[in-house]
This record gives structure tokens, sequence and C-alpha cells, in this order.
């Protein structure tokens, strides 16, 4: 049986840095379409990029292969650098032996890698791709709300 081919995008966006953050994710199969969005009371700009991400994975309901497409190069850079592999051979401290950050998130990735088979790519932020522009929408739309929850780690 073949897997079921997805493309995703992502954004996420914080007001003030830590601040009020959201994220926004865009699912597309076939001609199905999901849009996902949270906002939280006080986070940072990458957290919020990670948990656009990691929302879109868990949202599927078996393993697929995934097309990302993200704006944050931390994110992105963390798989297609090998960053994370990096990280977690050195007890996750970075290069430069400093702890790091949002490890939390990270260890949420692994299982969702480890299940689905997911192509990160990168687009330019506020360049006008109309699927990026929407996550955006939605990411600043979510944080400016009165429907924010707590982000543990942040």
């Amino acid at each position: 049986m073949s897997r079921k081919t997805i493309t995703v995008y992502t954004d996420g966006s914080c007001l003030g840095n830590p601040g009020k953050g959201g994220y926004g994710a865009v699912l597309l199969y076939n001609d199905h379409r999901k849009e996902l969005s949270q906002g939280y009371k006080r986070t940072t700009n990458n957290r919020m990029e990670m948990r656009a991400v990691i929302a879109a994975l868990t949202e599927l309901s078996e393993p697929c292969d995934v097309t990302l497409y993200t704006d944050s190069q931390y994110v992105k850079n963390a798989f297609t650098k090998k960053w994370i592999d990096n990280w977690q051979k050195n007890g996750w401290k970075t290069a430069a032996k400093k702890p790091v950050k949002n490890k939390d998130l990270w260890l949420q990735f692994i299982p969702l890698l480890k299940t689905h088979n997911v192509t990160f790519r990168w687009v330019k932020g506020h360049a006008g791709n109309p699927e990026n522009e929407r996550c955006d929408d939605l990411a600043r739309t979510a944080a400016s709300s009165g429907n924010l929850i707590e982000d543990e780690e942040a």
C-alpha cells in the first residue's frame, strides 16, 4: 500500500519575542484542505514555528510522505543539516556546549519523523506565496485572539 502524499505549509508568529504567539498550518491532500492554528500567552517565535510543524504532523492519522514548506531556517536546518542528530549525540548540547533550546519540542519531532517521510523545503516568508501568507494570517490571528494557552517551556 502506498503512502498518501501531503503538502504542508507552516508558520509561527510572536508579538514580542518572547510575547503572545501563535502558529498556523495548512495541510493539502488532493482536493482536501485543513487549516490549524493556536495562540499562546507567552512564547517565542522559534517555538511557534516548531509547534506549527508538530501540530500539522500530529494531525496525520497514518504514515504519509510529506513535503513541508516552512519559512523557518531554524526548523529546516535542524533536520536538513542534521543539527538534531548532533544534539542527541552530544547529550542535547550545542557545538558551543550550551543546552539546546526548545529540547521539549525537538523531542516531540523525533517520533513524528520516524512515522512520516518528511522533506523540508524553505519558502521565503512575506514574499507572496499564498499558502505561506495564509499560515502567517492564521498565526497572527491566533496570537491576537482571546483563546491563548500556556506554552509550558517558554
